[in-house]
């Protein structure tokens, strides 16, 4: 079920219940967790993308081991707020995911969240090579910490 706003989505999730944040790129898809108390996103892996059959079937692998209750999506909007062609690709990938799963899936505007990310890395002395294994799934967490903080004002 594909939440069009932040509260839809808090209205359709339990009271409890860990919830994905994912960076979708073109090569990878970030994948961050939260705690059960949705707290905490902490920044689990990184799903190299194939084809979308294989992606999800990857992603919900990850939805039932963790028992997860529900998945937020980075939104890549531009600077201004418009919406150009990687989140109608984000928005697609929604759809397609929404056929195979009964969670509801909600969005949150990720501008900056790799900026965020990368600055993070750096500050914590992550070489190179470091930085390019783990930034999408440490925009992941960026992503959905801020879906976490909105949501628990919600509540």
């Amino acid at each position: 079920m594909i939440c069009p706003a932040i509260e839809d989505f808090a209205a359709s999730l339990p009271p409890r219940g860990a919830i994905a944040g994912l960076d979708l790129g073109t090569k990878t898809i970030g994948v961050a967790v939260s705690d059960g108390l949705r707290q905490v996103a902490s920044p689990l892996t990184v799903i190299r993308r194939a084809r979308f059959t294989v992606d999800a079937e990857s992603l919900l692998k990850i939805v039932a081991e963790r028992a997860l209750v529900g998945l937020v999506l980075g939104l890549p909007r531009n600077m201004d707020g418009s919406e150009g062609p990687r989140a109608q690709s984000t928005r697609a990938f929604a759809r397609n995911l929404e056929r195979l799963t009964p969670l509801p899936i909600g969005f949150w505007d990720e501008r900056l969240s790799t900026v965020a990310a990368e600055r993070a890395l750096l500050e914590a002395d992550a070489s190179r090579r470091k930085r390019t294994q783990v930034i999408d799934q440490v925009a992941a967490s960026f992503i959905l910490q801020g879906a976490l903080d909105r949501l628990r004002h919600l509540g």
